[in-house]
């Protein structure tokens, strides 16, 4: 009877370690691997301890992460660009992830390498923004939205930029320039001068 008792305790052990263990590519809502909407800036040097964080305005005399940040693997591989609310503010929490590796993937399968092919696939769009040089495509019931350069859409909707662009115009084929996460809780994503 000990004996069960022992075994059933190691095997609860056992699974609920399973199931703790995240995988550190996966992209759910609130979540992307070990970042969620509650991640600090300041918690990315134990989060990434294994790999490496380059800060991209560095704040003299800053004893803790701030500002924007990008994340690297230990073989060299660039992962995320991170952005957070208050660029000064190291207890400041994430609004923005760029995610530049293809490991990243939703449950859906979608990856930085996917095509909007796959979108329409597997995702509702809620809204698609005209840009000057870009489209900005926002997934319905997600924290995703996609940048595809406009170079990659038909000529008769490329000049235009107060036109309404549908679904439908963006061909299957077209690839993502930016692949996003937002995490702006309700505020309006800001896309930055140098994105579009």
């Amino acid at each position: 009877m000990k004996k069960t008792i022992v075994f059933a305790a190691v095997a609860t052990m056992l699974f609920v370690q399973c199931e703790e263990e995240k995988d550190p590519f996966a992209i759910t809502n609130g979540a992307i691997g070990p970042l969620t909407q509650k991640t600090q800036m300041k918690q990315l040097d134990s989060i990434y301890a294994n790999d490496s964080i380059v800060k991209l305005n560095p704040i003299t005399g800053a004893i803790e992460t701030q500002g924007e940040v990008e994340i690297y693997d230990s073989e060299g591989a660039k992962l995320l660009l991170l952005s957070p609310y208050d660029e000064s503010d190291p207890n400041s929490k994430i609004a923005n992830v760029q995610i530049f590796d293809s490991r990243f993937k939703t449950e859906k399968g979608l990856t930085k390498a996917s095509t909007f092919k796959d979108v329409k696939a597997n995702y509702q769009i809620a809204a698609i923004e005209n840009a000057i040089n870009s489209v900005v495509v926002f997934l319905k019931g997600t924290d995703l939205y996609l940048t595809i350069d406009k170079k990659e859409l038909p000529e008769d909707v490329r000049y235009n930029f107060n036109q309404k662009i549908e679904a439908s115009q963006i061909p299957d084929t077209a690839t993502f320039k930016y692949f996003m996460v937002g995490w702006d809780a309700g505020e309006a994503i800001e896309i930055q001068e140098g994105d579009i």
